[in-house]
């Protein structure tokens, strides 16, 4: 690459090569590359299309960009809750979120856990709405036997950061959907790519992908190390579902972060100084999303009732990164004494 000058072409052989690599990877028909995650769902968002005044369902406990990619197409976020002590949205206010105006529901797996889109399909197809599926952090699961981010009427990819598979940034956006596929390279197309992802970037991602489900086991069995090591630990209960590490089912977790739970006699500020004691450990424990009814106005979006779940998460809500997850088996129970290691008077 370095020699062949591939790596500073505007249409060269690496590019191709991902996108018919992640099409096989997926089972799709058509993987659009882009320059980040926040583009691809905005690109998907478009592609719908949604216009203004349409309304975009999605959980109000969910990653902030997608958020803002509501309110740029013109629309207006309508927030459900999440199910209680999971970053999951709860599907049981899905139907009840739904108005003649909604035009898509954006579903995102987060720190771990993975939505049942068998249902979340089952009620978008009833109303004739469209599924976005963001598995910019799910990158290899699989749900019910598919790969996460194929439910979906099309779903994103992240390569940003440090992403499962990433290339410092990138994206970008599945679909068998002819037609939304069409209206992605129009959006794109404009004498050269608008939201280009590199050939160089597609170089580095490649060989990553031949490896991510060799290094998904790896976390999922390390995490299960993990809790394993650290037993009954009060400060730290997991937000995601530990069957799904051990029992068969079709369903495969990936793990760029992990979720946990501060106790709920803590302060929003015990958890933010606990996690800031463990990254001064060297372990990676970071307090999870801002809920988005907590950092935007009221006048930017619609909910569905208090939304008491997400405010426990924005509060609680702890998560550890990936990294960790690819050391050595015998890590593990010192990463847990880290972690377990708590500030005085923070744990009764």
């Amino acid at each position: 690459m370095l020699h062949d000058g591939s790596w500073g072409r505007y249409h060269g052989p690496h590019c191709d090569s991902l996108r018919v690599a992640l099409s096989e990877f997926h089972g799709v028909e058509h993987a659009i590359l882009c320059c980040s995650g926040t583009a691809a769902m905005e690109l998907a968002l478009r592609a719908i299309p949604v216009a203004a005044g349409d309304e975009v369902i999605l959980a109000a406990y969910d990653f902030k960009s997608n958020f803002i990619n509501v309110l740029i197409t013109g629309c207006t976020p309508v927030l459900i809750d999440t199910v209680a002590g999971f970053p999951v949205p709860d599907l049981n206010q899905l139907a009840d979120a739904i108005t003649e105006r909604t035009r898509a529901i954006v579903v995102s797996h987060l720190h771990g856990n993975i939505i049942p889109m068998q249902a979340v399909r089952a009620i978008a197809a009833r109303r004739g709405i469209a599924v976005i599926e963001d598995a910019c952090q799910a990158p290899g699961a699989m749900i019910d036997g598919r790969r996460a981010g194929t439910w979906g009427d099309v779903g994103i990819l992240s390569f940003g950061g440090s992403k499962l598979l990433t290339a410092g940034r990138g994206g970008a956006v599945l679909t068998s959907n002819a037609q939304i596929a069409q209206r992605i390279r129009l959006h794109t197309q404009r004498g050269n790519d608008a939201y280009p992802l590199s050939e160089m970037q597609a170089a580095v991602l490649l060989p990553q992908l031949t490896q991510l489900d060799a290094r998904n086991a790896i976390r999922r069995e390390r995490l299960q190390q993990l809790i394993r090591a650290l037993g009954n630990d009060s400060a730290l209960c997991p937000a995601f579902d530990l069957s799904e590490l051990t029992i068969p089912n079709g369903c495969l977790p990936s793990f760029y972060k992990a979720a946990f739970l501060s106790p709920r006699h803590w302060t929003e500020q015990d958890r933010d100084r606990f996690c800031e004691s463990v990254r001064e450990r060297g372990v990676p424990l970071d307090p999870g999303f801002s809920a988005l009814h907590r950092i935007h106005s009221k006048r930017r979006f619609q909910s569905i009732g208090d939304l008491p779940n997400a405010n426990r998460l924005h509060e609680h809500l702890m998560t550890l990164h990936h990294t960790p997850l690819l050391c050595s088996a015998e890590t593990m129970p010192q990463i847990a004494g880290m972690m377990m290691s708590t500030p005085a008077g923070h744990c009764e």
